[in-house]
C-alpha cells in the first residue's frame, strides 16, 4: 500500500511567521506533527511520503503515485483543503481526512472517501482492519479519549527538518478550564491526559540523534494542566537529559496565567529550557472575562501575573480578543494600554469568532445572532456572529488596536518594556547560531537601512548590544517578528 500524507497550505497570517522566516531561509513554522503522528501508526510494510505543502509544491504525479492520500487539517486551511480534495477527485485516488476541521465539520465533507474522526489511536485502528478486509466505511467516530501512553513517537524521517523553524512534540491533551469560545474541550476534553515521562524523553531523543538543535514547541493546549506530575517527575527528567546533551534544545509552550502563582513550576520550567509561553490573556475587562468562563484571569491582577512570570525567565506571548457582547466602548484603548504597559511583544489580538463546537457556538445559534461558520483565522477583520456592539465600530476599533501596537514606534517601546523586564536564567553570551548571524545581516539591510522602523530598531540594536548584551539575539529576533507582524497587518488592514 502506498500513502501519500498531504498537509494542506496556511494563508499568511500572524502566526504564519511568513515574512520572519524569510531571515533565517526557512518554509514554515514547524512540521505536521499530527500527520507524522499517524503515519507512525500505520503498517510498517506499506510506504509512505509525506508532502507538506507550506514547504513544498503538492504535483499530480505524487497523487498518483498513492493508493491512499491521508490529510489533516486545521479550521484555517479549509480553503486549501477543498483544493485538495478537488485535485484528487479529478486524479481519482481515495482519501483519508481527519484532524480538527473534519471531525467538527464533518456534513461538509462528503467528498473525502474515509472520514476517521476524533482522536486517531482511537478511530484508525478499525478503520485499519476495515480496509485491510476490503470493508471500510466512509466515517470512523468515537467519543472515547485516547490513552497517550498508547501514542507512538511522530515518524520524523518523513521530514525535512531543515526547512522549518522549529520541531514539535505533544505531551498532554485537554484543558482542565472550559472558556466558551474555546473548541479544546471539545475536542480533548477537560481531564488532561499525559504521556509518560519515558515517552516524552524518548521523542526528545529521537529529535536529538536526527541531528535536530534548535527550538521545540511543546503544542499542549494547557503545558500545565497536570502541574503535580510536571513537578515531580517528567520537568526533573528533563533537566536532567539537558544538562546531559548539553542544553540541544529550547523550548516553547502553551499555559494558563496560574502559572503565576507557582513559582516553583516557573523555576523548573526555566531549568528544563522553557524560554515563552504563549498565555491566553482575552480581555483587560472583568466583564469580559466573566462573560466568556474565563475563571483563571478573573480577580487578578493581570498585570503583575504577567511581570511575575517575565520576571521568572519566561517570555510572555499572549491572545486577546475584541467583540464580547460586554465590551464598553473604551475596550480598545484598555487593550492598548494593557499591551503596552504588559511588555507583550508577540500580542496577538483577534475579534471574537465563534467555532463549531464551543459553547459560544451553540448560545449563539439559540439566539439567532450565527452569520456563518468561522474562517479558523482569528486575526483577521471579520466575524461570524452579530455582536452587540455596532459592527462598524467594532471593526474601526480593533484597526485601532492592531494599527497602534505593531506600529515601529509602539512595537519597539514595548520590546524595550520586556527587555527591561526580563530575567533569564544567567547562562551563555552573545552567540547567534549561524543561521542566525545571517538572519541579523539582513535585518540591518532590511530594518536598518530600508525600512520604516530604522530609527527604532538601531536604537534597540545599540541599547540591547551595550546595556543587555546576553539580550542582543532575543533583541534582533523580536525586531524580525515586528516587522512580520506589520507586513500582516497591512495587508490585511
Amino acid at each position: 500500500m502506498k500513502i501519500l500524507l498531504v498537509y494542506p497550505k496556511y494563508p499568511d497570517t500572524f502566526w504564519s511567521f511568513t515574512y520572519a522566516l524569510k531571515f533565517i531561509a526557512k518554509k514554515a513554522c514547524y512540521p505536521p506533527l499530527g500527520l507524522l503522528t499517524v503515519a507512525a501508526m500505520l503498517p510498517e510494510s506499506w510506504e509512505k511520503r509525506l508532502v507538506d505543502m507550506n514547504v513544498q509544491p503538492l504535483s499530480d504525479k505524487e497523487l498518483q503515485w498513492a493508493d491512499l492520500v491521508f490529510i489533516s487539517a486545521m479550521t484555517i486551511q479549509k480553503e486549501s483543503v477543498e483544493k485538495l480534495l478537488d485535485r484528487c477527485r479529478h486524479i481519482g485516488v481515495r482519501t483519508v481526512a481527519g484532524g480538527p476541521l473534519f471531525t467538527t465539520s464533518s456534513a461538509d465533507f462528503d467528498q473525502v472517501d474515509h472520514l476517521v474522526l476524533n482522536e486517531a489511536e482511537v478511530t484508525l485502528p478499525s478503520f485499519l482492519a476495515d480496509l485491510q478486509s476490503g470493508q471500510a466505511r466512509h466515517i470512523y467516530s468515537s467519543d472515547r479519549r485516547a490513552d497517550l501512553r498508547d501514542t507512538p513517537s511522530p515518524l520524523w524521517k518523513l521530514a525535512d527538518t531543515k526547512k522549518y523553524a522549529a520541531m514539535n512534540i505533544q505531551y498532554s491533551r485537554g484543558c482542565p478550564f472550559d472558556c466558551e469560545f474555546c473548541d479544546i474541550t471539545a475536542l480533548f476534553g477537560r481531564r488532561p491526559r499525559t504521556k509518560s515521562r519515558e515517552q516524552l524523553l524518548a521523542e526528545m531523543e529521537s529529535l536529538y540523534q536526527d541531528g535536530w538543535r534548535g527550538g521545540i514547541f511543546f503544542v499542549d493546549d494547557n503545558f500545565i494542566g497536570d502541574r503535580k506530575k510536571l513537578k515531580s517527575t517528567v520537568l526533573p527528567a528533563i533537566i536532567q537529559w539537558m544538562k546531559q546533551k548539553g542544553h540541544p534544545f529550547t523550548f516553547v509552550t502553551e499555559a494558563s496565567i496560574d502559572l503565576a502563582d507557582d513559582g516553583e513550576l516557573m523555576q523548573l520550567m526555566v531549568d528544563a529550557g522553557f524560554e515563552e509561553v504563549f498565555i491566553g490573556i482575552e480581555s483587560p475587562c472583568e466583564e469580559g472575562l466573566q462573560e466568556s468562563g474565563k475563571v483563571q484571569n478573573r480577580n487578578r491582577d493581570l498585570l503583575a501575573s504577567v511581570k511575575k512570570i517575565q520576571q521568572a525567565g519566561l517570555q510572555v506571548q499572549a491572545g486577546f480578543i475584541v467583540g464580547f457582547d460586554s465590551d464598553p466602548p473604551t475596550i480598545f484603548e484598555r487593550h492598548i494600554r494593557f499591551i503596552q504597559e504588559s511588555g507583550i511583544v508577540t500580542a496577538m489580538v483577534g475579534m471574537l469568532t465563534a467555532l463549531r463546537g464551543t459553547k459560544l457556538y451553540h448560545r449563539l445559534v439559540r439566539e439567532g445572532r450565527l452569520l456563518e461558520d468561522a474562517s479558523g483565522n482569528n486575526t483577521s477583520i471579520a466575524t461570524n456572529f452579530i455582536p452587540t456592539m455596532n459592527m462598524e465600530a467594532l471593526i474601526s476599533g480593533y484597526r485601532s488596536i492592531i494599527d497602534t501596537i505593531y506600529a515601529p514606534k509602539y512595537y519597539y517601546r514595548r520590546v524595550l518594556t520586556f527587555l527591561k523586564d526580563y530575567r533569564p536564567p544567567r547562562k551563555g553570551s552573545l552567540r547567534l547560531k549561524p543561521g542566525y548571524i545571517v538572519a541579523l545581516f539582513k535585518s540591518m539591510l532590511i530594518l536598518g537601512i530600508l525600512g520604516k522602523e530604522r530609527f527604532q530598531y538601531w536604537k534597540l540594536f545599540f541599547w540591547s548590544l551595550f546595556r543587555r548584551p546576553r539580550l542582543f539575539p532575543t533583541a534582533i529576533t523580536l525586531a524580525i517578528y515586528g516587522f512580520h507582524f506589520r507586513k500582516i497587518a497591512e495587508k490585511n488592514m
